[in-house]
Order: structure tokens, then sequence, then C-alpha cells
């Protein structure tokens, strides 16, 4: 079992930048896909953005451009740099191995004038 912990969320205004972090247990860091999730009240939890194990980024239509997800597999870490945030990227982010199946609890990023 992987445990993931996120940190880094908070209340921003539009038009800032926040940098979600995301650690992970275990000594195979290196081969596990990840990816950060984003779940807004009354809505389905959406892929936000995804890094293979060789390091290949997707993301989500809605924050191309703006975000961008990396990883350091010496700290067991994966990042989540979001800049230009709107509104509508108020959401619970979450953090994910599809290489486990495994969530961490999340962080509150709120993006509000």
């Amino acid at each position: 079992q992987v445990q993931l912990v996120e940190s880094g969320g908070g209340l921003v205004q539009p038009g800032g930048s926040l940098r979600l972090s995301c650690a992970a247990s275990g000594s195979m860091f290196s081969i596990y896909a990840m990816a950060w999730y984003r779940q807004a009240p009354g809505k389905q939890r959406e892929l936000v953005a995804g890094i293979t194990v060789g390091s290949k980024t997707n993301y989500a239509d809605s924050v191309k451009g703006r975000f961008t997800i990396s990883r350091d597999n010496a700290k067991n870490m994966v990042y989540l740099q979001m800049n230009s945030l709107k509104p509508e990227d108020t959401a619970v982010y979450y953090c994910f191995t599809p290489s486990f199946d495994s969530w961490g609890q999340g962080t509150q990023v709120t993006v509000s004038s």
C-alpha cells in the first residue's frame, strides 16, 4: 500500500499562484505513475494532470498552459504548479497513483477575491 499526503492548498486571489505538493511513501516511487485530480462541490472528480514514469505529462484542456505537473524521484514527491488561477479552479485537489490505486486525503484550493 502506498500512502500519499498532499499539502500546499489555500485561499488565493484570481490570477494568483499556488504549488501543491504530494509526498509518497515507498521505495519504488520512481516506477509509479502519478496524477492530480480535483473535485468541486456538486461535481464529479476529474483528472487535472498526469505524469508517467518517464516524466511524460498530460493535462486537462481547462488547465493547459496554466498548470505544470512535475516529480522529484529522489524525494518521492510530485508537484502541481498552478498559475493564473481562476475561481473555477476552486476544488479539493487529490494526489493519485494508478500504479497502486491509492489516493491522498486531498487539499482545498479556493480561488476568490
